[in-house]
């Protein structure tokens, strides 16, 4: 329960009420849980007319009130603007959309406290404990929150842009639609952070602590993530134009840094390294993949299915491409991904609309076998033979086929069994070492 002096004295004004602590600075005033329902009759007009319509907000801007007790106060919408409260103890206080504007709050404790819609902009809170806090949709645009510990705090749809939050602890934190454009975050710990569909651009991240954060849908797009520590972090969907991506560390503290330069990819290289299972798969599509690409419209469903199950049977794991899609999407990257994966390419060239683009883009930069099938009674695309003449993983001759069936029959004498000899002959090119003739 708050101080009845200390009330009085506070009920009398700001000015009188600095003068008062001016004169007696040793005192740390009570002004615990004080609000509209303190059952204190010595009451101000201002605060019985607050009590009375508790729309009407007390006004304490420029109050000094460092290192006084508020733990529990209820100061939802007081006007604090230019406040000194540095070093109060606030802690599970309600500050719900109080003016904070420009206040000196450094290394006070609000932990646990409501600031809800508050107004924090340009207010001092370095080293300000703000664990468990509620600020969700508050403004601290332009706050200094350096060294403040908002450890569990909710800052959803919080405006943070342009704070500084320099070594500052947010673990566990929730970010979610947050704004914290241009924000210096530079060395703070955002270890296990939500930061889903936040607005980071322009933000400085450097060595920042990022192991464990959600950042689905986040905007970095010109920030700054150099030497980032983004172990475990979760990377989907992120917008990352202009972003400046060096020397981020995707292994853990207590162990050898291993650095990359792209957050998208992290993860997944780290799997690569310490998984050994995903390593199994990916020499597995090396060595057993096998493309199929072609137009297999509704009439021509059947060689696909068929041509599938057969390298099924054979051991081989089958990635079919069919092109029988809308025409206004881009393949071409994402049929050099899989060729890329491929131990062979079936290209079926029944259709002239199947593959020219796709096979233009592809065949010249891998080396992979790709062998070439056709219904008998069709013809290629006009350019097709250029391609086989000029690289000899394109497989010559064209497999003719009469029917499904047959094609099915002959699949392992006239397709495998050539695509896999080429594939060795290609990987024997590739590693053979380097010929000196000394003259």
């Amino acid at each position: 329960m708050a101080n009845a002096e200390h009330v009085a004295m506070f009920n009398k004004g700001a000015e009188a009420w600095n003068a008062w602590r001016r004169e007696n600075p040793n005192i740390r005033p009570d002004l615990s849980r004080i609000g509209p329902d303190v059952d204190i009759m010595e009451r101000s007009a201002g605060w019985r007319e607050w009590r009375e319509s508790p729309d009407i907000c007390p006004d304490l801007s420029g109050a000094y009130l460092s290192e006084a007790h508020l733990s529990g106060a209820k100061l939802s919408g007081a006007l604090l603007m230019r406040a000194d409260l540095s070093g109060a103890y606030l802690w599970q206080a309600d500050l719900s959309r109080a003016k904070l504007s420009g206040a000196l709050l450094m290394r006070a404790d609000l932990s646990g406290a409501y600031l809800s819609e508050a107004h924090l902009s340009g207010a001092h809170l370095n080293g300000a404990y703000l664990s468990k806090a509620h600020l969700s949709g508050a403004n601290l645009a332009g706050a200094d929150l350096s060294d403040a510990s908002l450890y569990r705090a909710d800052l959803t749809s919080a405006n943070l842009s342009g704070a500084k939050l320099y070594n500052a602890t947010l673990m566990h934190a929730n970010l979610h639609w947050a704004n914290l454009s241009g924000a210096d975050l530079s060395g703070a710990n955002l270890a296990l952070v939500i930061l889903v569909e936040a607005n980071l651009s322009g933000a400085n991240l450097g060595g920042a602590n990022l192991m464990g954060a959600q950042l689905s849908g986040t905007d970095f797009s010109g920030a700054d993530l150099t030497g980032c520590h983004i172990y475990g972090a979760s990377a989907w969907g992120l917008k990352l134009e202009r972003t400046k991506q060096q020397n981020l560390v995707i292994t853990p503290a207590d162990e050898p840094a291993i650095t990359v330069d792209n957050i998208e990819v992290a993860q997944f290289i780290y799997l690569l390294l310490h998984n050994e299972k995903i390593r199994d798969v990916i020499d597995t599509i090396g060595k057993k993949g096998v493309l199929l690409l072609g137009r297999f419209t509704e009439g021509r469903m059947v060689v696909l299915e068929r041509l599938r199950d057969k390298l099924r049977d054979l051991g081989f794991v089958p990635m079919v491409f069919n092109f029988d899609k809308p025409e206004t999407k881009d393949f071409t990257e994402t049929v050099r991904l899989l060729a890329s994966l491929s131990k062979f390419v079936i290209v079926d060239i029944t259709n002239p609309r199947s593959a020219p683009l796709e096979l233009q883009a592809t065949v010249p930069d891998y080396m992979v076998p790709f062998v070439p099938i056709l219904q008998q009674g069709e013809e290629p695309f006009s350019m097709f033979v250029d391609l086989q003449n000029k690289y000899d993983w394109v497989l010559q001759p064209v497999v003719g086929y009469p029917s499904v069936d047959r094609l099915i029959e002959v699949l392992e004498d006239k397709i495998v069994r050539p695509a896999e000899a080429k594939f060795n002959e290609l990987l024997a090119r590739r590693t053979q070492q380097l010929r000196v003739e000394n003259v």
